[in-house]
């Protein structure tokens, strides 16, 4: 089968694990605050990865290599997840799923700091057009501003920091040695976080199929992505995964009753163009002859 249409039914599963993550996370948000959340996805995450390392025989590559690298990682990772799932709760879907897609901006910028890559003009270029179409998204004014738009946006400097780190781990560790700590870490990160009142909220029967929800939803979205790209370049999968900003855009129209802003959309839209532009050259540079 041409591997271009495999890794459009691969970003369809990335497309669909997401939104169903956004939407239970926000009907869990009802009963649980974030870090009980992150707290119980970690624990059906623990389930996955540890259950795929026993039937694959990839446990033995659970190492103590680089514990600090990790803790750094999970560390931002697990802010940024409660930053998104916060702000879930406070702006629309789209509006949240929009800013999300500043990750790549952010890691163009800090790379330099975190990585000692060097930031070029497009590169700086394509962070400028991304701020732009931050503005459009957010449309920050005294009358329309939500803290929320805030949240969401810091989600996606967490996120940018997630990647950053986890470029720098693969050097040296494989997946299944990631994604054990990925879930150990940000479990004990969410006991802690959400046992410091000593107030837990346990689920209740009816919370189980949406905590499930949410630790597969994650877990899967990456690994949909992660095939995609393994079959397709990133120009070919970048723009099938824009596809989930107007699908929950439109999940939260029917569902929440959230109306469609346009200009959200065409920030986000900007926001896509400034990813693309970087990708799109760095793609041919790559396939320049050395």
């Amino acid at each position: 089968m041409n591997p271009f249409i495999l890794a459009a039914a691969w970003m369809s599963g990335a497309i669909l694990s997401f939104s169903s993550m956004a939407v239970a996370g926000r009907h869990l948000s009802e009963r649980f605050d974030t870090f009980e959340i992150m707290m119980y996805r970690s624990f059906v995450g623990i389930l996955i990865v540890l259950s795929l390392a026993y039937l694959t025989g990839t446990w033995r590559e659970i190492r103590r290599r680089d514990l600090r690298t990790h803790g750094l990682r999970n560390l931002a990772h697990f802010a940024g997840q409660n930053l998104w799932f916060y702000a879930l709760t406070l702006i629309p879907l789209a509006q949240v799923f929009a800013l999300e897609f500043t990750s790549p901006i952010w890691v163009v910028l800090l790379s330099p700091l975190v990585l000692g890559e060097r930031l070029t003009p497009i590169r700086l270029l394509s962070a400028l057009i991304g701020f732009c179409g931050i503005l459009i998204v957010a449309r920050p004014s005294p009358e329309s501003f939500d803290v929320g738009i805030l949240f969401a946006a810091a989600s996606a400097i967490c996120f940018a920091m997630t990647t950053m780190l986890t470029k720098r781990l693969t050097r040296t560790e494989t997946v299944t040695c990631i994604l054990f700590y990925l879930t150990v870490m940000q479990a004990f990160f969410g006991v802690v976080a959400a046992g410091y009142d000593m107030d837990i909220a346990l689920p209740q029967t009816a919370d189980l199929p949406w905590l499930g929800l949410v630790g597969c939803a994650g877990l899967l979205a990456h690994y949909c992505i992660a095939k995609a790209l393994s079959m397709a370049p990133a120009t070919v999968v970048m723009p099938i995964d824009f596809i989930r900003l107007p699908v929950i855009a439109v999940v939260g129209m029917l569902f929440y009753s959230e109306p469609l802003d346009w200009f959200v959309l065409l920030g986000a839209l900007v926001i896509f163009g400034a990813n693309y532009l970087n990708i799109w050259t760095e793609s041919r540079a790559l396939r320049k002859p050395a």
